[in-house]
């Protein structure tokens, strides 16, 4: 059976058009797109290179622990 795990991935619009993403918890995983879902498609996909390069080397997933939190203040 497969496990699942969930990341954070956080999408930022690009200065020169379309979006990039990082992924919290997960160093090296991130990509970008022209739209937000071909940016998440891409990274999706990088999630899934990355962790199949660990399992390659035989070091361990991370289990992620993130918490978000959105802050509002006055501007």
């Amino acid at each position: 059976m497969t496990q699942s795990i969930e990341y954070t991935v956080i999408a930022h619009e690009a200065e020169e058009g379309g979006y990039w993403t990082e992924v919290l918890g997960l160093p090296g995983a991130g990509s970008q797109g022209e739209t937000l879902d071909e940016a998440i498609e891409n990274t999706e996909e990088s999630i899934q290179l990355v962790i199949e390069a660990m399992r390659e080397q035989g070091r361990e997933i991370p289990v992620p622990q993130d918490v978000v939190v959105k802050v509002t203040v006055a501007a």
